[in-house]
Parts: C-alpha cells; sequence; structure tokens
C-alpha cells in the first residue's frame, strides 16, 4: 500500500457513488431543462446541492486519510514486530545451540571423571559418584528447558513399556539409593502406554531425584500402580506442606523445603508439568508434611493443543 493516500486514490474506491451523483445531477438536469424552468430556479438547488456533496466528500475523505494512516501505521509496526521476533528467535537459536555444543562438551569430563572413579566401592567414592550424576541430571534438566520453548522439540510418540522406562531411570539413580541408603519397593507395573519414551524418562527421573532429595536416610520410594494406566511414586520424605502444594508446580518456586535446601531450583515440577501437557498426561500430587509425598502419573493420553 502507498505511504500516501491522494485524493485521486480516493475517488477511485469511491466511484460507484461519484457516478451515482453525476447521474443524479444530469438527470434532474434534462428534466429541468425539458420543463423549460428558469436558469436561476436550476441552479440555486443545483449549487446547493454540489456544496453539500463537496463537503460530504472532504468529510469522508478526510476519515479516509485518516483510516489509512491508522493502517500505513499498523503495518510499519507489523514488520517491525517481525524483524524483531525474526531477530529474537535468531538469538534463541544460537543460544539453544551454543547450551547443547555445552551440554555435549560437559558430558566428556563427567563422563572420564566416572570412567576414574571406577568400580572400587568406597564411601569417597560413592559420595563423588552421587554429586557426579547431579551434575549430570542439572545440565540434562538445562537443556530441557531450553528444548521445551524451541521449535526443535523431538516428540516420537509410540507404545513403550511403562516398566522398561521405570527400570532405566531407576538405574540411573541407584547409586543415589544406594549412598542415601534409601529403599525401593517396586512391582512391575506390567503395561504399555502411547506416551515419547525420552521425555516420560525424564519426568520419572525427576520425580525419583525429587523424593530422593526429600526422603531422608533408611526411607523408602515405592512405585507402584493402582489401576490400569495410572503410576504412582511414593517417599516416606518430609513431605510438602499445605499452603505450598498448590503452587509446585510454578516456574521458580521452592516452598518451605527450598528455602531448607539452598541448592533448590523450583524448576523440576514445572518441567514435568510443562512436558505432561505436551504428551498429554496428567500429573498430580498429594503430600502431608512428615509422612511422605505421592506423584501421580496419569498416562492416558489426552488430545493436546495442536492435534
Amino acid at each position: 500500500m502507498k505511504n500516501k493516500f491522494s485524493l485521486t486514490d480516493y475517488i477511485k474506491t469511491k466511484y460507484l457513488t461519484v457516478a451515482f451523483f453525476a447521474l443524479i445531477f444530469v438527470f434532474l438536469g434534462v428534466s429541468f431543462a425539458l420543463y423549460e424552468l428558469p436558469l436561476a430556479a436550476v441552479l440555486y438547488p443545483f449549487t446547493v446541492s454540489l456544496i453539500i456533496f463537496a463537503v460530504w466528500l472532504a468529510l469522508d475523505y478526510r476519515r479516509e486519510l485518516k483510516r489509512h494512516m491508522e493502517i500505513s501505521c499498523l503495518e510499519k509496526r507489523n514488520e517491525e514486530l517481525a524483524t524483531e521476533i525474526s531477530e529474537l528467535k535468531h538469538k534463541s537459536d544460537e543460544r539453544t545451540d551454543y547450551y547443547s555444543v555445552w551440554a555435549h562438551q560437559i558430558k566428556t569430563p563427567i563422563s572420564s571423571m566416572r570412567l576414574s572413579l571406577g568400580s572400587a566401592d568406597s564411601e569417597t567414592n560413592r559420595h563423588l559418584s552421587y554429586d557426579l550424576h547431579r551434575i549430570e541430571s542439572y545440565v540434562d534438566m538445562a537443556m530441557t528447558y531450553l528444548r521445551l520453548d524451541s521449535d526443535s522439540t523431538d516428540f516420537a510418540f509410540g507404545e513403550y513399556d511403562i516398566d522398561e522406562i521405570i527400570k532405566g531411570a531407576v538405574r540411573r539413580l541407584s547409586g543415589e539409593f544406594v549412598y542415601r541408603r534409601i529403599r525401593l519397593e517396586y512391582l512391575p507395573l506390567g503395561y504399555r502406554a502411547l506416551t515419547d519414551e525420552k521425555w516420560l524418562s525424564f519426568i520419572i527421573e525427576q520425580i525419583l531425584s525429587n523424593a530422593l532429595k526429600y526422603t531422608k536416610e533408611g526411607g523408602s520410594v515405592a512405585i507402584y500402580k493402582e489401576d490400569d494406566m495410572t503410576l504412582f511414586i511414593r517417599d516416606t520424605g518430609i513431605g510438602i506442606s499445605p499452603e505450598d502444594l498448590p503452587r509446585i508446580f510454578e516456574r521458580g518456586f521452592t516452598g518451605y523445603n527450598g528455602r531448607e535446601d539452598k541448592k533448590a531450583s523450583g524448576i523440576g515440577l514445572y518441567l514435568c508439568r510443562r512436558i505432561c501437557g505436551a504428551l498429554g498426561h496428567k500429573i498430580t500430587v498429594t503430600s502431608e508434611v512428615g509422612v511422605g509425598t505421592t506423584v501421580m502419573l496419569d498416562l492416558r493420553r489426552e488430545r493436546v493443543m495442536g492435534e
């Protein structure tokens, strides 16, 4: 659209209206001529009508000009916003790429340190292995946080054996179970679900990690089912206070437990809820202070936005 809206442009858009009024004037002129009316009697109404029509055209042109200017401003702003969005997306993609490379590179020394620790069973080695695993889980959490807001979220749905996903998560956390002397109570669930193996594995591992973090030595973590498609993970930890429970899925919220544990980020459960929403699953939590916490994962897949 042109930046300048001329009177010629306006007339082009109103040519039917102008033509209609011109036709009326011609019709009236012919009628007056046929009746041989005096010229003064004809010119007066013609002049008044033309003035009224000209004033209407001027006012309407002014209104159209103002509307055109507003549209031009909006189009210009849209172009500026599109440029800004493109630049922000480019920066976000660059940041995601940088952290992806960083995560890949940092896992090399982590693997090297794990090999250096070897299989020797000592208190120091168990402690170092425990800390090493936590470093690795924090790296994975950072990458998950970035991927969720990028265009490269690689969901791959299929029917997976839930027991295999659970066993994989437990295997990765086995060092923490041993180091913290926490008992695992697990009976195979014996069912499959339509989900994404990698992302569901992250959810389960994050829930188990939280359970281990807030369960004292000698406690237990139980994994079980009460129906065909709901997974329960219950711990005998310190529990969550009633006033904190409604906010545990908020980004950055740590509550009383987080204030006690200065290393808490308040990101883990937020990511779990985000991923569950994307997978079409439901996550709910019940808890009692001093008794423990139970996380319920309903693996029935609901239709998610965009499908």
